[in-house]
């Protein structure tokens, strides 16, 4: 649904210390899936159907900010939705890319400086 959150993940740099955490106090478990980077960490919830985040590992040589949550928010067109938020005066810092299976995926900054992922996600099935 268009503007909502869609997916949040956790990079960090200790993906297995981060796992302990969450899983302690939050009751997560885990499954893993191969990414070209690395391992990607899928995060579950008892009762709740699919996923509900993940988290990898921080990418080497990355210059962003240390161990942080990012948030995805679905939009019906990311290159619609991309296009409106240059009109506004937002950034794009990576422009609209497909990740197969998953969706459509942009980075904007808004007004404030705030970074946030925006997707059109794949169709389910």
């Amino acid at each position: 649904m268009h503007g909502t959150v869609y997916w949040t993940e956790l990079m960090t740099s200790d993906v297995e210390k981060a796992k302990a955490f969450y899983g302690e106090i939050m009751g997560w478990t885990y499954s893993t899936m191969p990414m070209p980077e690395g391992e990607y960490t899928l995060i579950h919830r008892e009762g709740m159907e699919g996923p509900a985040g993940g988290m990898m590992a921080c990418p080497a040589g990355d210059t962003g900010p240390s161990d942080h949550w990012f948030t995805y928010f679905s939009v019906d067109d990311v290159d619609a939705s991309v296009a409106a938020a240059t009109e506004a005066g937002g950034t794009v810092l990576r422009p609209p890319f497909d990740v197969p299976g998953v969706g459509r995926i942009a980075i904007v900054k808004d007004l404030t400086g705030g970074v946030s992922g925006w997707m059109t996600p794949a169709p389910m099935g």
